[in-house]
């Protein structure tokens, strides 16, 4: 009889923790799920750099293509070709 009660008593905390740990995630459930509709919303300072990045990287590959096709052309016929007035990537920085 007194194994019982001594099994029961040492039971108890593993059976009641399973419990309270459901009723705290149930608790916190409605708070987690606001924080991440605002991180989902949202654009952190990182994000923002890492696109203007991106951006920047495709305009200077724009500008290095349209610069190899114009000095292709001059190179097959120097006395038409004039300054570079193609694309330029700064001119997207300024547009920023």
């Amino acid at each position: 009889m007194c194994m019982r009660k001594f099994a029961i008593v040492t039971l108890l905390p593993l059976l009641s923790g399973g419990c309270l740990s459901t009723v705290g995630s149930v608790v916190t459930a409605p708070v987690r799920v606001a924080g991440k509709a605002v991180d989902w919303t949202t654009t952190s300072q990182s994000e923002a750099d890492r696109n203007y990045g991106k951006k920047m990287r495709k305009a200077e590959e724009r500008e290095g293509r349209e610069r190899r096709a114009w000095q292709k052309a001059c190179n097959k016929d120097p006395a038409n070709c004039g300054p570079y007035d193609g694309y330029r990537a700064d001119e997207a920085r300024r547009n920023r």
